[in-house]
């Protein structure tokens, strides 16, 4: 049987590699990876060797994956296609890497599997505002987000959202009305447009804007995933929006990870009698978010926004958010 790591020839396969077999935002591999580089740590996982940096149970389970996708009679075909070149992936190191993720430390991405303008990722933190809400939007959401992304793409600021019903779609589709710049950061892989009906969304921010990924190709979304995406929202950008969102909506994830990295959060107010608005009220009820009620509101937040040497991030470790997610209560994912 051949190994993963046969296909790796540097770093840069290594880290592909391991796309193919890890779930999103697992420090332990992360510290790993820092340790002894990515192709070491394919190897490892490949022979099943015991490492002190990795927790032995999660070792087994890596090693497992390893083993059932080199034996897989298709797995050649399918490692072959992601290496073809036909599928564009940045990396840490890379020109257009976005530093901020860094501020991700363990559990930041492997890579990014992308498909358009990756050069929007390159730019200073202070470029990018991460607007979200519920897939459930109400009519007053939809105009209020049309209204704020809008006048923020005409200020040159780029749009981040998950690419989702609701909230997320009116935020990319507003970007794009005005001649701006967005960024869709998927739950599946690059060439699994989800939800499916915003394909035809998909496709054209995939030629004017950015779609990206963190899951490998062919990649199904999940529960985890959705969870695991809240980071990379939060990190990408200087400040995160939330415009709707129910009282226990998985939206409010990306608030929680935005504070714990230090970035600043603004939340738009809805009708007190709105379920749709009870999240986004509770953070301003907490003291998490800053009131929002235009564009003037989040780029005023925006420049408040430590950079990452000014504001240190405050990690959330991959037990504490499993931890979040599953609370009496939990979070209802995007």
């Amino acid at each position: 049987m051949s190994f993963l790591s046969d296909y790796a020839s540097e770093g840069r396969t290594a880290r592909v590699m391991l796309s193919l077999i890890a779930e999103p935002d697992d420090a332990s591999l992360g510290a790993l990876i820092r340790r002894v580089g990515a192709g070491d740590a394919l190897r490892l996982l490949d022979s099943g060797d015991q490492t002190s940096a990795l927790p032995p149970d999660r070792a087994a389970v890596l090693h497992g994956r390893a083993q059932m996708l080199s034996g897989d009679r298709g797995a050649e075909a399918r490692i072959r296609e992601v290496l073809d070149g036909r599928f564009v992936t940045v990396m840490p190191g890379d020109d257009h890497w976005p530093a901020a993720l860094d501020d991700l430390g363990d559990r930041a991405p492997l890579l990014l599997w992308a498909r358009g303008a990756t050069s929007l990722l390159s730019g200073g933190l202070d470029d990018r505002v991460t607007m979200t809400g519920s897939r459930a939007s109400t009519p007053y959401g939809d105009q209020v987000a049309n209204e704020i992304a809008g006048d923020l793409a005409d200020r040159e600021i780029t749009l981040v959202s998950g690419g989702a019903y609701g909230i997320d779609g009116q935020v990319h589709k507003s970007a794009l009305a005005r001649g701006g710049h967005t960024i869709a950061v998927l739950p599946a892989g690059i060439d699994r447009p989800y939800p499916y009906g915003h394909k035809e969304l998909f496709d054209r921010i995939g030629e004017v804007g950015l779609l990206v990924s963190e899951l490998a190709p062919g990649a199904a979304p999940s529960r985890w995933r959705f969870m695991a995406r809240s980071r990379l929202l939060a990190a990408m950008s200087t400040t995160t929006v939330i415009v709707e969102a129910g009282y226990r909506s998985g939206t409010l994830m990306v608030a929680d990870q935005a504070q714990a990295l230090g970035r600043t959060v603004g939340a738009v107010p809805g009708p007190v009698t709105s379920a749709a608005s009870s999240g986004a009220h509770r953070l301003l009820q907490q003291g998490m978010a800053s009131l929002v009620t235009h564009a003037g509101d989040v780029v005023e937040l925006a420049g408040r926004a430590g950079t990452p040497q000014e504001a240190p991030a405050r990690q959330l470790s991959h037990d504490a958010a499993q931890a979040a997610a599953t609370k009496d209560e939990p979070r209802r994912a995007l």
